[in-house]
């Protein structure tokens, strides 16, 4: 076994080898391309489930086990790399590689691979998504948060890579630019808060800055910000990672970026909101949760828990009114992410990552059904193109949910795979993934709500996650009627066909998991079923600075109860109302949209309210008036200063005043210094024309002048 979890290293190696191959000498060959990427990442799942299994029993909570890679010396020391896998590490070992290669033998048949409209780029896309799957891999397994940090940035630039993977439209290069501006704010945030981080404790190796002795000296010790005031060091570093965390799982006010990620291939959005990418912040927070000590009771783990909490709330309330089947569950990926957080937040680590891991499968599942969907009304819209049906309409978008109808009927296998995936994240009860973890995070608010009353932060985060939860329920069944209930509302959507197996046996395998995951955690007072496994499995992280394990959460049956009248409630509403509606993209919301209707009713604030939720609450526009406008305006203002009023003129006018002195230079050079030489060497010239007219070249000449002269020095002599 030890031998085995040697092996970690060698996970994230195999995409990343995939990565330079394709690049360097695979390109052209777009059928290789694709083994190789499916190859490697295979590998690093085999391996990966070999390692996690290894891991079982092998006490990795008090005492991880770790690879140290010598780096760089740093002044007397030598810098250390490091590999680490603990219960953490490993279950995510057991999640990220399965699903990312799912998404890849998905990718096949979404590019149409072996048809004539084969995407173009289709090696490119492969380079970029191993290496998006290398980085996300290698960060599961850091050791070292500098590892760590790399491999967060590797995504970063392959997230900006996929989601601008079509280029040359225009959104799809605004969306890319959007997310890594967005996310680098929290980059910065993070990176600060690294760098605090080694200056206090002289390492970023997780298992040495996690130490109490360093927990307990940052608590201790604060931070003087430009000699003005000082920050309690602890909270300060503390607040900064998870500063990182809102820019990566796209948490408000930092979620911008995630909806416009859209723009990209839809099995990179599969890969950015399930396997990778969103799930780095959540994992980030999970893995540095001790620097928030006290679990329970520190402030700044409090100011998690409320962001988390209104996120989720804040995304479902505008999933309810979007018409894109792609945006919904980008709303819902964010929302869902604030789960996850709040949980954290509340000291919940085991049922957070919980609802990360369920979340992975059914939110895969949903992606890649969203792109089953839209390929199989591409092909329909493609027929009614070449056919000429329904002339006058336009182009009709294949991802407007109000353009299609009734696709139960011509996509059956993307149907009830989607239904599964849509019951787990309504968390349909008992039969669903999504019931289990998310009545867990429910439930941990809900104890801790009991025990501190009325008044407290577990109360606001379990009123607002069940708001949510009823929300999530309401706009699934809202997709699942405009998608697949009624009637085809357009012609696209008539000649709608199923998409190829390539693309429908991942949607199998992952509803299969969507369903039968929650079993690994199902509480042990559940009767019959209940076991615990993932509690037990995950409980002595981080033991070694807490001392104790994380506590279990009981099954509630009052809440579990509750929020099953929600989900079932929230999707037999929304399945109910549009399930029958008419009426395309082109009809106004308000007579098309029988909840848009209901808000119209409304004097006054109706219609204002809806067009508040259709248009994201003007966050977008928001930041444009307060971020963007400013920023332009600046760099106009730079622009001129330097351009055309200071810099530039200034620069322009040393520089004619330094030709004009060349030019008077070159005048008194070429006039006066080159005159002279030029006169004396006229002069010189002029000698040397004389005396060469006696220079004959014929010896007797020579000879009779010599004569000539001695016989007159003789005259001279003898007077």
């Amino acid at each position: 076994m030890e031998t085995l979890l040697s092996l970690t290293p060698l996970v994230p190696l195999f995409p990343l080898l995939a990565f330079l191959a394709i690049v360097l000498v695979l390109n052209p060959n777009k059928r290789l391309s694709a083994a190789v990427a499916i190859g490697a990442v295979g590998l690093s799942w085999l391996l990966g489930w070999a390692i996690f299994f290894s891991s079982i029993g092998a006490g990795l909570g008090e005492q991880p086990f770790v690879v140290e890679l010598p780096w760089m010396p740093t002044g007397r020391r030598l810098f250390v790399m490091s590999v680490m896998l603990d219960p953490l590490g490993a279950i995510m070992l057991f999640m990220v590689p399965f699903v990312a290669l799912l998404i890849f033998i998905y990718s096949v048949g979404y590019h149409n691979l072996g048809q004539p409209n084969v995407e173009p780029r289709f090696s490119r896309f492969f380079a970029y998504i191993s290496l998006f799957a290398a980085g996300m891999l290698a960060l599961v397994v850091s050791g070292n948060m500098l590892l760590f940090f790399i491999a967060w940035e590797i995504m970063g630039l392959c997230s900006y890579l996929l989601i601008g993977f079509w280029f040359y439209k225009p959104s799809a290069a605004n969306a890319a630019k959007k997310a890594f501006l967005t996310t680098r704010v929290g980059d910065v945030l993070l990176f600060v808060g690294l760098v605090l981080l080694y200056s206090f404790t002289g390492s970023l190796n997780l298992y040495e800055v996690l130490s109490p002795e360093n927990i307990e000296f940052m608590k201790e010790s604060s931070i003087s910000v430009a000699g003005l005031f000082t920050l309690p060091a602890l909270p300060t570093i503390a607040l900064l990672i998870f500063g990182g965390a809102v820019g990566k799982s796209a948490q408000f006010p930092l979620h911008v970026w995630l909806p416009d990620a859209m723009e990209g291939p839809t099995p990179v959005s599969a890969m950015i909101h399930a396997a990778t990418m969103v799930a780095a912040g959540v994992f980030l927070v999970a893995r540095m949760l001790p620097l928030f000590e006290p679990i329970e009771g520190s402030w700044w783990l409090g100011v998690v828990a409320l962001i988390g909490a209104f996120t989720a709330v804040f995304a479902a309330s505008i999933a309810v009114a979007q018409n894109d089947i792609k945006r919904v569950l980008a709303y819902s990926t964010i929302s869902q992410l604030g789960y996850m957080i709040a949980a954290l937040g509340i000291g919940g680590f085991i049922a957070g990552v919980f609802h990360m891991l369920t979340h992975a499968f059914f939110k895969a599942l949903l992606f890649l059904g969203s792109g089953s969907v839209i390929h199989g009304m591409e092909h329909g819209v493609h027929h009614v193109e070449e056919h000429g049906h329904g002339e006058g309409h336009g182009h009709v978008d294949p991802q407007d949910m109000w353009n299609m109808g009734n696709l139960r009927r011509h996509m059956p296998t993307t149907f009830w795979t989607y239904v599964v995936g849509a019951f787990a994240l309504a968390g349909v009860p008992l039969v669903t993934a999504g019931f289990w973890s998310k009545d867990e995070i429910l439930a941990e608010a809900f104890e801790k709500w009991t025990h501190k009353g009325v008044v407290s932060i577990p109360f606001v985060v379990w009123l607002l996650l069940t708001v949510g939860a009823a929300l999530t329920a309401f706009y699934m069944g809202r997709q699942l009627g405009l998608v697949f209930g009624g009637r085809e509302r357009t012609e696209a959507a008539r000649h709608a066909h199923e998409s190829p197996r390539s693309m429908t046996v991942p949607l199998m395998i992952l509803a299969l998991f969507a369903i039968g995951f929650g079993w690994v955690n199902i509480p042990k007072n559940v009767p019959l079923v209940g076991n615990g496994w993932l509690y037990t499995f995950l409980a002595e992280t981080h033991i070694n600075v807490l001392h104790e394990p994380y506590e279990k959460v009981p099954f509630v049956f009052s809440v579990a109860a509750f929020s099953s009248i929600l989900a079932l409630g929230g999707l037999a509403l929304g399945w109910w109302l549009y399930r029958d509606v008419t009426g395309d993209a082109t009809v106004s919301p308000f007579e098309r949209d029988p909840v848009a209707r209901a808000f119209a009713r409304i004097p006054l604030v109706g219609r204002p309210l809806w067009l508040l939720l259709e248009n994201k609450y003007y966050v977008d526009e928001i930041y444009g008036v307060l971020v963007v406008r400013p920023v332009l305006a600046l760099s106009a203002f730079l622009n001129s200063f330097d351009d055309r009023w200071i810099i530039d003129p200034l620069v322009d006018g040393v520089g004619k005043a330094a030709r004009g002195l060349s030019a008077v230079g070159r005048w008194i050079d070429t006039y006066i210094v080159d005159g002279i030489v030029n006169y004396i060497g006229y002069i010189l010239d002029e000698l040397a024309r004389g005396l060469r007219l006696i220079q004959t070249g014929r010896l007797p000449n020579y000879l009779a002048i010599l004569v000539a002269g001695v016989l007159a020095l003789v005259g001279l002599m003898l007077r």
